[in-house]
């Protein structure tokens, strides 16, 4: 893909945590914490919590990673306790749930940054995020925001993925042709899908999903990866 001009990141599942959907890096935290739930009742919480947010405005664009984790965690507890019995649902363990989250979330992007801005670095280079209307903040918080000359996200331009339109601006922004942008994303339905159906070449963060996947035929992505860091030798091939 060395002939590629223009990379487009998704942020989500992608640079902060290499692959690993955010339902599932969360769970994870409950589990080591020692909370007392199913999770079959917290992926009914987590899915609570995402159309919450979808929904209102929770999250201001001056909040940061951290606080935006402390308003996602609040609103699953208060699922989880009209939902369970709750004795072990403590402020104290959401707490440790919204550090414990935050700091895999630090850890893993700093190993990301420097490969994201080696492959950046001679190519236009754009984000498309389902987000909350705090990307910029939350980019300064790690590090990120001197990487990518154009943000677009969700919730300030009114468009959501899966909709290809959402990525149709991110190349517009790069003034290139689909054909020389390449999409980096970790869900096949929401970036990899969408990205090739506007011409995009794509490469698909296949680590753990949410739910499986199923690739439409003819709509084949172009690379599949399981790390961030295979990207930078990927990015040299012809």
């Amino acid at each position: 893909m060395n002939s590629v001009k223009g990379i487009i990141f998704d942020y989500g599942g992608t640079i902060d945590t290499n692959g690993i959907h955010w339902g599932e890096l969360i769970w994870e935290q409950y589990r080591q914490a020692g909370a007392k739930i199913s999770h079959e009742l917290y992926r009914e919480a987590y899915v609570h919590g995402e159309r919450t947010l979808g929904k209102q405005r929770i999250i201001e664009p001056t909040d940061t990673f951290h606080r935006l984790l402390e308003k996602k965690t609040a609103i699953q507890f208060d699922y989880l306790k009209a939902n369970t019995a709750h004795d072990t649902l403590t402020d104290t363990l959401q707490q440790q749930i919204v550090e414990r989250c935050y700091s895999k979330a630090k850890e893993t992007i700093a190993k990301n940054c420097e490969i994201v801005k080696a492959v950046c670095e001679k190519r236009r280079a754009v984000l498309v995020t389902n987000f909350y209307g705090n990307m910029p903040v939350v980019l300064k918080e790690f590090a990120l925001d001197n990487i990518f000359g154009t943000i677009v996200e969700s919730s300030i331009v009114g468009i959501r993925k899966p909709d290809p339109r959402i990525f149709s601006l991110g190349v517009e922004a790069m003034q290139l042709p689909p054909e020389e942008v390449v999409v980096i994303g970790d869900s096949y339905k929401k970036d990899i899908y969408p990205a090739l159906s506007i011409g995009c070449k794509t490469v698909w963060l296949k680590k753990v999903c949410w739910e499986e996947e199923s690739i439409i035929p003819g709509y084949e992505p172009t690379a599949i990866i399981e790390s961030l860091e295979q990207l930078p030798t990927l990015m040299l091939q012809s």
